[in-house]
């Protein structure tokens, strides 16, 4: 392998092993019940993300921002825990799967980080079809791991399959513009169309 080639290999973008073997992410969502994260934040950058594929609870992601690119696979969710794996890939390897792999299940958004006694929340404030959705994700080392909410902190999204992308995009594509909050709460489980 060539140095130039070497530059473009994906690199493994290291994950927590939480005492496995293998990388995993645990993190809890919720909606934003108010504004007051805005104050508090301290980095923002733009995100592409699109669904490379999907099949028995587990996902392949690529995600395009100004600075780096990554292509991202999530096994099955256990709760708030699910293996990841994720690489960095060429911007250009991106942008061409955006465009012509993913198709319309491409979502933009703006990821702001957010401090809160010893933890940093990403907040993501959705665009286009998604536009109006606002929802804060917290990383952890463990699932019993304690941490303190935030007063702009509402209701729990962790395992609500009606805030998963998929869904999202179905219902929102469904109604032909973007749903409130409050009209994706009031979706009963029937109008699921879960894997």
């Amino acid at each position: 392998m060539t140095s130039a080639q070497e530059d473009d290999a994906p690199r493994h973008i290291h994950k927590a092993h939480s005492g496995t073997s293998m990388p995993v992410e645990i993190e809890r969502k919720v909606l934003v019940a108010d504004e007051g994260w805005r104050s508090a934040v301290i980095d923002s950058e733009k995100l592409r993300d699109g669904l490379v594929g999907e099949f028995d609870g587990c996902k392949v992601r690529v995600r395009l921002s100004e600075n780096r690119a990554s292509i991202t696979v999530k096994g099955p969710r256990s709760g708030p825990r699910r293996t990841e794996f994720e690489y960095e890939i060429p911007k250009t390897d991106a942008e061409a799967m955006l465009h012509t792999v993913c198709e319309e299940r491409r979502v933009e958004k703006t990821r702001h980080w957010v401090p809160y006694a010893g933890f940093t929340w990403a907040v993501d404030v959705y665009e286009g079809n998604l536009a109006g959705i606002v929802v804060a994700e917290i990383e952890l080392a463990g699932e019993e791991q304690a941490f303190e909410k935030p007063d702009w902190v509402g209701t729990e999204i962790t395992n609500d399959p009606r805030f998963s992308k998929r869904e999202l995009f179905r219902l929102c594509t469904d109604a032909g513009r973007p749903l409130t909050v409050a009209e994706l709460l009031a979706v009963t489980h029937e109008k699921f169309r879960m894997p």
